[in-house]
């Protein structure tokens, strides 16, 4: 496995421009944006080992992430 951030821009590259319209007017989806990003981010540094964490702990949090991205999907295939 990979230990490349999966950025919702990278991952969705066809509905950059409705991230950023819903960012800005869908407190909601904003939210979802946010959390989605700081989750990633600690998979990120996990995987890299930045700052190392339990496998478990690390199937939690993909685990989340991928809830998340589902959420957001959900937004995006509107």
């Amino acid at each position: 496995m990979g230990h490349t951030p999966h950025e919702l821009t990278e991952d969705f590259p066809d509905k950059v421009e409705k991230i950023h319209e819903l960012k800005e007017n869908d407190a909601h989806f904003a939210k979802l944006f946010e959390d989605y990003h700081v989750v990633n981010r600690s998979v990120h540094r996990a995987e890299t080992n930045v700052e190392p964490i339990s496998d478990m702990a690390m199937l939690d949090l993909r685990k989340e992430r991928a809830q998340l991205k589902d959420q957001i999907w959900a937004y995006l295939s509107d």
